[in-house]
């Protein structure tokens, strides 16, 4: 039996996707938002497609920071932004 891969809706695009093709926003159970690559942290999690445009449009509506309840510090912006850039240049997942 094949196995089952969960779906997930992408913040910015509304469009439900398998898990493994999003990236994952966590805020840890202390409040610290991060990138979580491997969808495995602890905490209140929140997806996005692997696309620029993706992200502006979930910072742009607030979905980000309303998924989290937390503001997104520019730092896990920047990453976010940095891994989006990889995947474009073919080096992502």
């Amino acid at each position: 039996m094949a196995k089952k891969i969960p779906m997930r809706q992408c913040l910015g695009c509304r469009e439900m996707k398998p898990k493994p093709e999003l990236l994952r926003v966590v805020r840890s159970p202390e409040g610290e938002v991060s990138l979580d690559p491997r969808g495995k942290k602890p905490g209140r999690g929140a997806y996005v497609c692997r696309s620029a445009d993706c992200l502006r449009r979930a910072v742009k509506s607030r979905a980000l920071s309303r998924a989290l309840e937390a503001q997104i510090p520019d730092e896990v912006m920047e990453r976010l932004a940095a891994a989006m850039e990889a995947d474009d240049d073919g080096q992502g997942s």
